[in-house]
This record gives C-alpha cells, structure tokens and sequence, in this order.
C-alpha cells in the first residue's frame, strides 16, 4: 500500500508548492491534498525560541571557550515570525522547574553585571521554562513552555490550511561544569506527564497529530506506518505534531511499561526497528543519506539538518544542506532561512521556492 501511495506522488509537479497548490496540472489541490502528509518537505529551525547572548556574557564565554561560543552565535526571532517566513518545523529546549525560580537568575549575568534589558520575571513562576543553556544562553523569545505553544496554536489557528507543523522537544538534564551553576531538575516519570499536560493544555485534541491516531488499530507504530497510515494532507492541514528528540534513557522514561507510547502525544526519536517508530531525528545527511533515505521509503518521516553550530553559515557550505534535501527527509532544519550578514550570503531554503514540495524519496519505489 506505500508504494501506491508514493506512487500517488509522481502524478505532482516538482516545482508544486503543496501547501498552496497553483491549481495548474500536477499542482492541484485536490492532488496534492491526496497524498500522505508524509510525502512532503519541507524546512524549519533548530533551537527556534534562541535570542542572542548579551554582548558582555557573549565576550565572557568567548575568553574561555572560543570555539564554543561561534557555535552559539546565532539567534532567531518570534515563533510566529519564522512561522510567516514558511517554518514548518520548530524545536524547543525546555529545563524543568517544579517549585519556580530555579533559572531565574543566571551566572553570567551576575558575572559580568550585565544590564542589557531582558525580563526575567516569566522565569520566577512554575513550570516549563524554554533555554538552550542555563546559566549561559538562557534567553528565548518565549521564555514559557506554554507560551510558545500558545503562540504557534494562534498562529496555526489563523492560517489553517498549513502543512502540518513538527515541533520537537528536547528535555535539557545535563549540568554545567561551572562552579556556582545550576544544578537541572530531572524529568522524572512525573516531569514527563507534565510534558505532555501542559501540551494538552494549550492545544485540542482535533488540533493534534498523535501517535495513537496514527498507529489506530494496527499492532504498532512502526506496523503502521510501513502501511501507509499517516493522514492526507486535506486531514493534515492546520495541525501540530510533536516530538520528543531525546536520548534512549530519556525516551525509556517518556514510554514507561507502554508497548509503544499508547495515551501520549509525542512520537519519540528511536531506532528504526523499534515498535515506536515513527517520527525520527537523523542529523548527519552527508553521513546518514542513504539510513535517511530508506527511513522515509519505510514510511517513518524524518529531521535532518542543513547546518549546525554556525559552521557552514561562516563558509558559505551548502554541501550538507544538498545531503539533506537530496535524502528526503521531510523536515530539514536550520539556523538562516534568512542570511546572518555577519557571515555572508548562506541560507537554507526549500529548492525551487515554496513552503513545501514532494519529498525526492517519496518520488518512486
């Protein structure tokens, strides 16, 4: 049945935008709204919420860690912004903070006396806070968990016809090796149900893509969809799907005694093999291209990366962001869909233009 289904695809244009189909032969919507919702890619950010370091906190890491500090030199603006700009993936740190105020007052800032302006009191309260590195870059467009996701709900709301959005988590448990840093809460099986309340709590059940409604009555996850059971995207448009990027003992905690992740709402990254498989991270597509490749003609949908650490944006590298359209992974990730001027003319965006087109490995058997 998946090979009909990718076959379904060739019928397509290659240039066809697939969230806004021009209506011209291979591009209309009643063609494109036919195909699975994993037969498209599409591009989004890496660590989305991410502002830039204060310059004095900047220059202080830099003293130290040089290497480490180009590679958080980048920064985005609001969620809704790169939403508008055609994201249609978007990644979320997140450090847990059951009693409040754990984050609420970072070393570097004491450090340097910084006073460049940034609110801190979101950080004060309980719940999810969104930062890359506490202590260090802990600034986001969306300092709450909830607000980020009330800010892409609204936005999604308003523009329905959307190709689903991939959000991805990453639960941030590693310590700082800084005397006087933080020390991060665990998330613990309780943390983890929170994880997903505070979703739910934001977002509608019609308004999900979950992985019980994928695997629907087949054995698993992976069962389904080898079968073809993701949604079309006429069923797709104008919803969220989340995923939990996260090593094995984190993802182990996340699915607890479950056979597969029955009641959650987060597909987690695990081996192909796995009975959860789904929705995977494979980050390296030089290296991966052909595991990529043979992930996304095995039904699972896939993100990659065009970048990372700022590495190709300060030498003008596209090779790899070739690697990672060319494997067919549906959801490629960067750091420039617009240029950083500072670097040079680099960015990643979707070849040929648009906000989505038909995945090159969903193109034939």
């Amino acid at each position: 049945m998946l090979g009909l289904l990718f076959a379904a695809g060739l019928a397509i244009s290659a240039a066809c935008d697939l969230e806004h189909p021009s209506g011209a032969p291979g591009c209309t919507r009643a063609a494109v709204d036919a195909l699975p919702m994993n037969a498209l890619q599409t591009v989004g950010t890496h660590n989305s919420y991410k502002m830039a370091i204060a310059p004095k906190e900047m220059a202080l890491i830099r003293a130290s860690a040089p290497k480490e500090a180009d590679g958080l030199d980048y920064s985005h603006g609001p969620l809704s912004g790169q939403l508008a700009d055609g994201a249609r993936q978007l990644e979320l740190d997140i450090v847990n903070d059951p009693a409040g105020g754990l984050y609420a007052d970072p070393l570097a800032r004491r450090i340097v006396r910084d006073t460049t302006p940034y609110d801190l009191a979101p950080l004060r309260g309980k719940g999810f806070k969104v930062m890359h590195v506490p202590d260090l870059d802990y600034r986001s467009v969306c300092p709450l968990f909830t607000g980020c996701l009330a800010e892409i709900r609204a936005w999604s709301r308003a523009h329905p016809d959307h190709v689903p959005i991939l959000v991805l988590l990453n639960l941030k448990e590693d310590n700082l090796k800084i005397p006087g840093a933080v020390k991060l809460a665990a998330f613990d099986a309780k943390a983890m149900d929170a994880v997903d309340a505070e979703i739910r709590s934001v977002f509608l059940p019609g308004e999900l893509i979950t992985p019980d409604k994928v695997q629907g009555r087949y054995p698993s996850l992976k069962a389904a969809v080898a079968a073809g059971a993701w949604p079309r995207l006429k069923a797709a448009r104008g919803k969220v799907m989340f995923a939990l990027d996260a090593p094995p003992e984190q993802v182990a905690r996340y699915r607890g005694a479950r056979k597969v992740l029955e009641g959650r709402v987060m597909f987690v990254n695990v081996d192909e093999a796995s009975p959860a498989a789904g929705c995977i991270t494979l980050n390296e597509p030089e290296a991966l291209g052909a595991r990529i490749r043979a992930a996304v003609k095995a039904g699972l949908i896939v993100r990659t990366r065009a970048d990372a650490d700022t590495v190709e944006a300060r030498t003008d590298n596209r090779a790899p962001q070739a690697a990672a359209f060319a494997s067919g992974a549906q959801y490629v990730s960067t750091d420039y869909m617009r240029p950083d001027p500072r670097f040079g003319p680099y960015q990643a965006r979707l070849p040929g233009g648009g906000i989505a087109r038909r995945s090159p490995a969903a193109a034939g058997p």
